[in-house]
């Protein structure tokens, strides 16, 4: 348990700590493992962990599957990291994303057992959901990583970011898969409340094949 003279009031699934050190990060991150249903965020003292929920989870692994039929459907090798721990020691900077991609560079980065981001790059596609308020800027740990798309569904509503001038900017399209528009894949997360989610992913891989065949 750690104490702090400074904490914020938590939100559902959610705690603020203030006046970490990254040592102090370091060492937690150590000690709990991989293995555990938390994630942890940091940003230059401020530490935010927070414990997902199914509401959370559950359009995670939709557009993780968004991600995986577009891929291979176009035969586009991807390589999931998962949440991944994403540290940059020199920012004082680290995120566990929902879901993380390599894409274009899944071939640097292929057969690795781990990522330093002094040498590798960071994960060409980063997904995002958040159902209560975030009190860190995960965009901005994103954008100092230089993370170049993010996928976010901010308590249902979707969008695509790309990063641009080191600031993340709304598309229509996403960079990693340019034939997929944001508005589709919203459709495809709001038919989840109604459509089980088999006969979702195949009604969403029939389209993809729609939209290829039109390209070809």
């Amino acid at each position: 348990m750690i104490t702090t003279p400074k904490t914020k009031a938590p939100t559902e699934g959610r705690v603020l700590l203030q006046n970490i050190s990254w040592g102090t990060y370091e060492r937690l991150l150590n000690e709990m493992g991989d293995h555990r249903n938390i994630r942890l965020h940091y940003d230059r003292g401020l530490l935010e962990i927070m414990t997902p929920l199914l509401e959370h989870e559950q359009p995670n692994r939709l557009l993780s599957q968004v991600a995986y039929v577009v891929a291979e459907e176009l035969n586009v090798e991807i390589l999931s990291a998962g949440s991944t721990t994403l540290n940059r020691p020199d920012l004082e900077k680290g995120s566990e994303p929902d879901s993380s991609f390599y894409i274009k560079n899944e071939s640097l980065i292929r057969g690795k057992r781990t990522i330093d981001l002094k040498t590798d790059p960071p994960p060409d596609l980063v997904i995002e959901v958040d159902v209560t308020s975030s009190s860190i800027d995960r965009e901005g740990i994103y954008a100092a990583m230089g993370v170049p798309e993010i996928w976010r569904c901010d308590r249902g509503v979707l969008k695509f970011l790309q990063l641009r001038s080191g600031n993340y900017v709304e598309t229509e399209h996403s960079l990693a898969f340019p034939l997929l528009p944001v508005t589709e894949v919203a459709k495809f997360l709001d038919q989840s409340q109604t459509v089980g989610e088999t006969t979702l992913v195949r009604n969403f891989r029939a389209w993809v094949k729609e939209q290829i065949k039109a390209e070809n």
